[in-house]
């Protein structure tokens, strides 16, 4: 069955930075766009970044354009994510999630994580 762990979360202050790793299983890794979706505290899950499954090319949300960086290692079946200059409103739970439709999901309210995320908390 798919699985998804991600790890690499932690406490960082504001301009800090942390790396995000999801490893994954059970299904073509290499075949999948993928994602990470955040979820703040009392909030609904905010789609983030993703890389497609072919020359790598990325999108993302602005607020996190220039500060954040996925990457992905099909050998590995490894999914990352670099955060630099973090800042409080970075504050949630990151899940990563397989799929180009993920977004779209987040958009109609159909998305549910399937796995456990990890907490990234930016304090003063």
């Amino acid at each position: 069955q798919v699985q998804l762990v991600e790890s690499g979360g932690g406490l960082v202050q504001p301009g800090g930075s942390l790396r995000l790793s999801c490893a994954t299983s059970g299904f073509s890794f290499a075949s999948y766009y993928m994602n990470w979706v955040r979820q703040a505290p009392g909030k609904g899950p905010e789609w983030v970044i993703r890389i497609n499954n072919g020359d790598g090319a990325t999108e993302s949300v602005d607020s996190v354009k220039g500060r954040f960086t996925i990457s992905r290692d099909n050998n590995k079946k490894m999914l990352y994510l670099q955060m630099n200059n973090l800042k409080p409103e970075d504050t949630a739970v990151y899940y990563c999630a397989k799929g180009a439709d993920v977004r779209r999901m987040i958009r109609v309210g159909t998305f549910v994580p399937t796995s456990q995320g990890t907490q990234v908390t930016v304090y003063s």
